[in-house]
């Protein structure tokens, strides 16, 4: 596998055109098989997309009609979900103060279509990045008499939709890519994410030698850092039989590292008002956090479980590496600091591919163009 196919599906949770799980116990410890992208699904996901910008067009109308598309957009297994849907309530809320502002300036528009076409479409795990582009024409009202009869623009997007433990997708994130000037329909504050969990995303860490002091005391706080190494180097390649392996769906990182983290004294939480708030395996299911590497940060972020790092270097035994190949902005692979040297380098163990105490140099050489993200547990 490529290193993208090898880690993202760590990050977000399982595969996505695989159906079943690698199990090392019986058959009756299976998770929910990742649900299947098929052409439907990907036609859904653009006829989410369509919805979603159809209504930020439509809060810019001088009629605006009263009911929401996206907010009861389901359709072939993908939705979008309650708390995505109050962060829309906000954009959408926004352009009402566009319109507002345009009135007072003389213009209206009195009618618009907005289409969507989708581009392409990566599965990568149990995460979908969806690249469209937004078609949108606005009809201007005619105020002052010598207006245009329309106006329009192409816009490009890229979603990302999560596959649900128990089956189905929900829309978790859009961004803009295009440069210049906001498009008319487009919020002030335009990124969307599913939930207040989802918002706390760990800064990039730096990646010089050597880096500023940042000790961290092993012994005698909440948690056993020696525990978290010494389970994370006795299973890097014989694994726990006691827990499911993923790799044949796209990836054990995360799994293993939440193993680890668990050796170590971190509590699970089985249930949480949040979105990304539980942290959570059982022995016929696991939280998406629990596999997955963007939720996991997510999860560990939002409830202060974890604090960025300034710099790689500053990792020490039982702290967490991540990395994000292309600088997409997904984070792809996840690993544990198992050993730390005297001269201030600390070396991971992870899954996928197997790795036993791999220097953190190491990794640097060999993706210089990666993005770097460390954590203190």
């Amino acid at each position: 596998m490529t290193p993208k196919n090898l880690s993202r599906s760590c990050s977000v949770v399982g595969a996505i055109t695989l159906s079943a799980l690698l199990l090392p116990l019986s058959a009756a410890h299976a998770a929910a098989p990742a649900p299947r992208v098929t052409a439907s699904t990907a036609d859904a996901f653009g006829r989410v997309a369509d919805a979603v910008f159809t209504d930020r067009t439509a809060a810019l109308l001088d009629e605006a009609p009263t009911a929401r598309t996206a907010l009861r957009a389901t359709t072939a297994g993908v939705q979008v979900p309650d708390t995505l849907a109050r962060t829309e309530n906000t954009a959408v809320s926004s352009l009402h103060g566009t319109r507002s502002r345009l009135a007072a300036l003389g213009e209206a528009y009195s009618a618009a279509d907005t289409k969507v076409t989708v581009n392409r479409t990566r599965v990568t795990g149990r995460l979908a990045t969806v690249w469209v582009t937004e078609a949108t024409t606005l009809t201007y009202r005619k105020i002052r008499g010598d207006e245009p009869a329309t106006t329009g623009f192409r816009a490009h997007h890229v979603l990302t939709f999560a596959a649900g433990p128990h089956g189905g997708w929900k829309l978790t994130g859009e961004r803009s890519t295009d440069k210049g000037p906001r498009q008319v329909n487009q919020p002030v504050t335009t990124t969307l994410r599913a939930t207040p969990m989802a918002v706390v995303d760990a800064p990039r860490a730096a990646t010089t030698y050597p880096a500023p002091a940042n000790p961290k005391t092993l012994t005698g706080g909440p948690y056993d850092y020696a525990a978290m190494a010494t389970y994370a180097e006795t299973y890097w390649k014989n694994y726990n039989p006691a827990y499911r392996s993923f790799n044949s769906v796209g990836g054990d990182c995360t799994n293993y590292l939440s193993q680890s983290l668990k050796a170590g004294g971190w509590a699970t939480v089985a249930s949480s008002g949040e979105e990304y708030g539980t942290w959570n395996y059982t022995a016929s299911t696991q939280t998406d956090t629990w596999v997955g590497v963007n939720e996991w940060s997510w999860f560990t972020q939002t409830a202060k479980r974890s604090t960025p790092l300034a710099n790689v270097y500053q990792m020490d035994i039982g702290d967490v590496m991540q990395m994000d190949f292309d600088k997409d902005g997904s984070k792809d692979h996840s690993m544990i600091t198992s050993y730390r040297s005297a001269s201030g380098v600390p070396y991971v163990t992870y899954h996928d591919t197997d790795t036993y105490r791999r220097s953190v140099s190491s990794l640097l050489a060999a993706y210089p163009n990666a993005a770097y993200y460390a954590y203190r547990t």
